[in-house]
């Protein structure tokens, strides 16, 4: 997989002219586009992928399904879609939840990649143990969560770029890791708490990067959105 595709540009926007401009704009310098809850929730899933898609975008829905497994499975045939990339199912769902996805997600002839969300990127460890009452440290968790996912036959997980490591240790370099909240140097962490920049993230074995902001809208040092995507793509290919 070239640096290109590797990028997934979060579409985090709560109207669809918004995103297809973004569209427009990066999809001959990106692999593909996050929809999330901002705008599904605005615009709904079925509008969104199905403009993304004429507009020539892959789609990752990160749509973090959790819920009952008869539940999860009537979402997951929704999403069998021939624009849609991958989707992805809370790991703490349990295996029952993350088997009914796999299940249901597979059984049309479209075939999105499958993952597993195991711990937000938004999340440290004392918030993990105090907070939530997961004992133990944030990385054993993410493995946790990871083996449970390739158990209940994922393709992969979405984790943080300090997890990479490890799960590929863990789970075998196959398994796909989709890393979330990726920073260059030149941008802010904003919520996120455990970054890395797209080069480090790579060089951990990330094979997919999920990156909003700093190409949505970057510094006005850095230029256009075409012109951070470009720059990301020049130090993923370092």
């Amino acid at each position: 997989m070239g640096a290109r595709e590797q990028i997934l540009v979060a579409l985090d926007v709560d109207n669809l002219p918004s995103a297809l401009r973004l569209v427009e704009q990066l999809r001959e310098d990106v692999g593909g586009f996050k929809i999330g809850l901002e705008l599904c929730t605005h615009v709904g899933v079925p509008q969104a992928l199905e403009a993304i898609s004429r507009e020539g975008g892959k789609v990752f829905v990160d749509l973090k399904l959790k819920d009952i497994p008869n539940t999860v499975a009537g979402a997951a045939r929704a999403l069998r879609h021939p624009g849609v990339l991958m989707f992805n199912v809370h790991c703490d769902g349990g295996l029952a939840v993350m088997r009914a996805a796999a299940t249901a997600g597979r059984s049309g002839e479209y075939r999105p990649l499958i993952l597993g969300v195991t711990v937000l990127t938004s999340l440290d460890e004392p918030t993990l143990n105090t907070e939530l009452r997961v004992p133990g440290s944030l990385s054993e968790h993410v493995v946790q969560m990871a083996r449970l996912a390739q158990t209940a036959d994922l393709d992969g997980v979405v984790c943080s770029a300090r997890e990479v490591a490890v799960v590929k240790a863990a789970c075998g370099a196959d398994f796909l890791v989709v890393v979330p909240g990726v920073r260059p140097t030149w941008a802010g962490s904003d919520d996120q708490r455990r970054v890395m920049t797209p080069g480090e993230t790579a060089r951990a074995g990330a094979d997919y990067l999920v990156i909003g902001r700093p190409i949505t809208n970057p510094p006005a040092a850095v230029g256009s959105p075409v012109d951070a995507a470009r720059r990301i793509i020049a130090e993923l290919s370092e």
